[in-house]
C-alpha cells in the first residue's frame, strides 16, 4: 500500500477553478505528491494575486500556486454548481452521470454513489481523502462525500442561499426540477 500521508482534498467553496500540486515531500521515492483542488464559484480570472488580482490579497494560495503547478485555463461543460462539480469528479460529461440541473434540498436525488469519483481514484492510489465546502451533488446520506470516495467531509451539502431542507428559498423557484435518471452507458 502507498504511504497514506500523501493527502488529496477536494475545495468546494464560491470562488476559484485551479489544480495546484504541493511539491514538498514528494521527490522522497515511494512518495506521491499531495494533490489540492480548489473549486469555487463565481470567481474571475483575476481575483487571485497569483492570476494578476491588485486589490484583493491571496498570499496562501498564490503560495500554494508558486511551490506546485498553476494552470491558467480550466473549462466546465456547464456553468452551474451541481452539474460542474458532477463533471470534476467523475470526468463525464453532466448528462452522462444524471446531473443536468442544479439540484435543491427538496430534491431526493444526487449523484449515483455507483459512479467511480476522483475521491475513489485517490483512494485505490493510497492517498487520504477530504472535502471541504460546499458539495451540492446530493444531501441525502446515500449521496454525501463519504459514498464518494471521501473520508473526510467538512462543509454544507447545497448552497448557503438555499434556506433549508424543505426547498423553501427565494430563489429556488428561479430553477426547474432536473430531470434525474441513472443509466449505464
Amino acid at each position: 500500500m502507498l504511504c497514506r500521508r500523501s493527502w488529496i482534498v477536494a475545495l468546494a467553496v464560491p470562488g476559484l477553478i485551479a489544480l495546484l500540486s504541493a511539491s514538498s515531500g514528494a521527490s522522497e521515492p515511494g512518495r506521491l505528491p499531495n494533490v489540492v483542488i480548489i473549486f469555487t464559484d463565481d470567481l474571475g480570472y483575476a481575483d487571485l494575486g497569483v492570476y494578476g488580482a491588485e486589490e484583493i490579497a491571496t498570499p496562501h494560495l498564490d503560495r500554494m500556486a508558486a511551490e506546485g503547478v498553476k494552470f491558467t485555463d480550466f473549462y466546465v461543460p456547464v456553468s452551474v454548481c451541481t452539474p460542474s462539480r458532477a463533471a470534476l469528479l467523475t470526468g463525464c460529461y453532466p448528462p452522462r452521470v444524471s446531473t443536468v440541473g442544479v439540484l435543491f434540498p427538496r430534491h431526493k436525488v444526487g449523484l449515483n454513489p455507483e459512479e467511480y469519483s476522483m475521491g475513489r481514484m485517490f483512494q485505490d492510489r493510497g492517498y487520504a481523502t477530504a472535502c471541504v465546502g460546499k458539495w451540492h451533488l446530493g444531501h441525502l446520506p446515500d449521496f454525501l462525500p463519504m459514498q464518494h470516495g471521501f473520508d473526510t467531509y467538512y462543509g454544507i451539502p447545497y448552497s448557503n442561499d438555499m434556506d433549508n431542507v424543505s426547498g423553501k428559498s427565494h430563489r429556488a423557484a428561479n430553477y426547474p426540477d432536473p430531470k434525474v435518471e441513472y443509466f449505464n452507458v
